[in-house]
């Protein structure tokens, strides 16, 4: 069949999956492109790029994407320069865009995505390929005969229109919504609203601040928005709007590429973060460098005997650093001479029992420091309507496991959730999860949870989708990202959120989902932002509104910012200990697992380009390592590679080589999320070990979250070696003057 045109533009209509041409800067500008049919238009020129602005939203923070498209095909992925966290301070054309997603390109293409829907027969019995109509037909004689309130709909942290679906669907069937997320960030949250009356991360002005305190946030590396951070910290390095350049102060018990950033690296023992922070404010009200009248509402007209036993030489010895470094820091941070100062926590710091309650302690300097929604600190966010699904708690999560051991949940929808890989082994997920009768997964790979799944319906991947998201962190005024299909699908696979649509109207809750698809509910966020008549994008009509703003990637209102924040936080004036489980005396070393810069908490284990992206701290890839410190190796009889026994105190263990580290502190074992899958498609199956297994079900006492490092471990050397992949020494250093650089072979002198 030939298509012309007009007909062409007529039928990609219809179908919703045109895609909008990118129209902004300096990129080139092309007519208004919808994505290619797979008989190609007859006045198409081949060979010719278009760019499609699109948002990335399984990222963490959503990032802002250009994708290059040539003849129907995603070819290349950069960053939107129009997008808040994407934009480029230099003026480049191309924005900034993370490690992860330039991957997106493998998702789509990857040889072991699922094609199509798939149904088991019987219980533990092979996959069979089936039809749409069937799935779709099996799927909704799944829900009319579960018990609502024995449903579960698990997903990951969502934000946007599909959390939006997701929510709504759950509510109106009745079914209970569990969001998975192996990390969490409740302690985060929590010390947000509690220190800002926010609901979401703030932005923290890099760029333009004087003295930065940072604790537990590998924001360079792993944490937060670090495509967003590293732009900032590269200003913050230049002092361009100061007379010198920035410091920056990184407290934490591993060594992390922030670590490595940083003017001063400070160890603090785990879990004493907040301590820190503590004789921090001490010293600075002590010394007269704070408000008073701040001071009397922060502590209730307590002053300084709030922090009454908060003395640097009383926190010294709990938390590792020295008195008069606590002090000189205190001192350096309280400097108005050394402009706007700025404290950032999160990570590991509150990765702990006392987790939430130690970054309080933290995100209240800023107010001491009054830097609070002011150049160079913390810029709050207005309020946003956009739907928001957090992760559950650990101690949720406990409770649901029980739940379906004993038969209480029978039926669970999960969606790009791997809770069999991502939970302590302690808790033995698979043998509760295996218990429910119905199982249907909507992931787009084969993974731990989907394996033991009873129907799979296969979704879109983030280039093929509709959505929306929100900057979380936020860049400090509205903004909201637009997210639309720049090619067709790929496979034989479905929105998860037009499933819900689809099957929602079978079950006749139209009247609570009352959108055909993806497309629409997007469409509808998307009239709210136009009736604003301000921002990045304003027309007279809707329908140009919706086009101009896929064609820049979203819509932001430079204008929106929030008053100046009149929420005024007590001070905590006891901070728990962290508490590392009982017997930590026959398990010396503090875990300190983390994620890289390429896989983050495994969830993108599957992708080659990730796998082979060596970490930046040890050049180690595609493995799992083991980092200890070169005299805790000697006390061991441990060196370079050899395979070492990693055991908690719950008794599971993990098997892994070893990396002799001089930065890696004596009593600190430090591990890497991401490998140890069993079944997480041919790149990722059978290779390195899965730090979950070994880490304790602690919670943090404030929210209920999981505590991922409060477990003790100790080392146990076996007679085994392995080559770990990596950088570091394959090319020995060599005086070039003493070598020949070029070598002149003759075909007689070579054998």
């Amino acid at each position: 069949m030939s298509l012309s045109r007009r007909q062409f533009l007529k039928w990609a209509g219809a179908t919703g999956i045109g895609a909008v041409v990118f129209n902004g800067c300096t990129v080139p500008q092309e007519e208004i492109v919808v994505q290619s049919s797979l008989e190609l238009p007859e006045d198409l020129v081949t060979g010719r790029d278009n760019y499609y602005a699109t948002t990335a939203q399984n990222l963490g923070s959503s990032e802002g994407l250009l994708v290059r498209v040539m003849e129907g095909r995603a070819k290349k992925i950069e960053g939107n320069p129009d997008y808040p966290l994407n934009a480029d301070p230099t003026g480049g054309s191309l924005g900034r865009h993370g490690l992860r997603t330039e991957a997106l390109l493998q998702e789509l293409y990857h040889p072991d995505r699922i094609k199509q829907p798939m149904v088991r027969t019987g219980k533990g019995g092979p996959f069979r390929r089936i039809g749409w109509p069937e799935a779709l037909q099996r799927l909704q004689e799944i829900l009319q005969s579960s018990d609502p309130a024995k449903t579960r709909l698990i997903t990951p942290s969502l934000r946007g229109a599909i959390a939006k679906v997701a929510s709504t669907f759950s509510e109106s069937h009745g079914t209970k919504v569990l969001a998975f997320d192996p990390l969490g960030e409740a302690p985060l949250y929590k010390a947000i609203s509690d220190v800002f009356g926010e609901d979401a991360l703030p932005d923290f002005d890099i760029a333009n601040a004087g003295t930065i305190l940072s604790f537990g946030s590998d924001f360079l590396g792993t944490w937060g928005a670090p495509t967003h951070f590293s732009s900032g910290y590269g200003e913050f390095r230049q002092g361009k709007n100061r007379k010198h350049r920035g410091q920056l102060v990184h407290f934490e018990p591993r060594f992390s590429l922030t670590s490595a950033a940083a003017d001063e690296w400070v160890y603090v023992n785990p879990g004493s973060e907040g301590l820190v922070a503590m004789a921090i404010a001490h010293v600075m009200i002590e010394d007269g460098k704070v408000d008073s009248t701040v001071v009397s509402k922060l502590t209730g007209g307590r002053g300084l005997n709030a922090y009454s036993g908060f003395r640097p030489g009383d926190v010294s010895e709990s938390s590792g650093v020295p008195a008069d470094r606590i002090t000189r820091i205190a001192r350096m941070f309280a400097d108005e001479h050394n402009g706007p100062s700025l404290a950032i926590g999160g990570g590991s710091a509150g990765a702990h029992t006392n987790g939430s309650e130690s970054l309080r302690a933290i995100y209240v300097l800023n107010h001491l420091a009054g830097t609070v929604n002011k150049t160079g600190g913390v810029i709050l966010n207005s309020s946003s309507n956009i739907t928001r699904i957090r992760p559950s708690s650990l101690k949720e999560w406990k409770s649901e496991l029980e739940l379906m051991r004993s038969g209480e949940v029978e039926t669970i929808l999960i969606k790009d959730a791997n809770p069999v890989y991502g939970l302590p082994g302690e808790l033995n997920a698979e043998s509760s999860i295996s218990k429910v009768s119905n199982l249907v997964s909507f992931s787009s790979f084969p993974d731990e949870t989907t394996a033991i799944a009873d129907l799979v319906l296969p979704g879109h991947t983030t280039l093929e989708e509709w959505g929306s998201d929100t900057p979380d962190p936020g860049p400090g005024y509205t903004s909201i990202g637009f997210q639309q299909p720049v090619v067709r699908r790929f496979r034989d696979t479905m929105s998860f959120g037009d499933v819900l649509l689809q099957v929602g109207k079978d079950l006749g809750l139209e009247s609570a989902l009352p959108w055909p698809t993806m497309r629409h509910v997007v469409r509808d966020e998307a009239k709210s932002f136009h009736q604003r008549n301000s921002g990045s994008v304003q027309a007279l009509t809707f329908e140009e509104f919706w086009k101009k703003t896929l064609e820049r990637g979203g819509w932001w209102d430079l204008k929106d910012r929030p008053a100046s924040s009149t929420n005024v936080p007590r001070v905590p004036t006891l901070l728990p200990k962290p508490d590392f489980g009982s017997n930590t005396g026959s398990f010396p070393f503090t875990l300190v697992p983390f994620e890289t810069v390429a896989l983050g908490k495994g969830e993108l284990a599957h992708l080659p380009w990730l796998q082979s992206t060596a970490d930046p701290i040890t050049t180690v890839a595609w493995q799992t390592w083991v980092e200890i410190n070169p005299k805790t190796a000697e006390s061991l009889g441990l060196k370079f590679e050899n395979i070492v026994v990693v055991e908690s105190s719950t008794g599971e263990y993990i098997q892994a080589a070893v990396y002799v580290n001089p930065a890696c502190p004596p009593d600190i074992v430090g591990v890497p999320f991401g490998q140890g899958h069993k079944e997480f498609t041919s790149f990722a199956s059978g290779r390195g070990a899965n730090i979950f297994q070994v880490l304790r079900a602690a919670e943090d006492k404030s929210t209920g979250a999981f505590a991922w490092s409060a477990t003790k471990v100790r080392l146990a050397k076996t007679n085994k070696r392995s080559k770990l992949p990596s950088l570091e020494g394959e090319v020995p250093a060599v005086q070039l003057d003493d070598q020949k650089i070029i070598g002149i072979v003759t075909l007689d002198s070579h054998h």
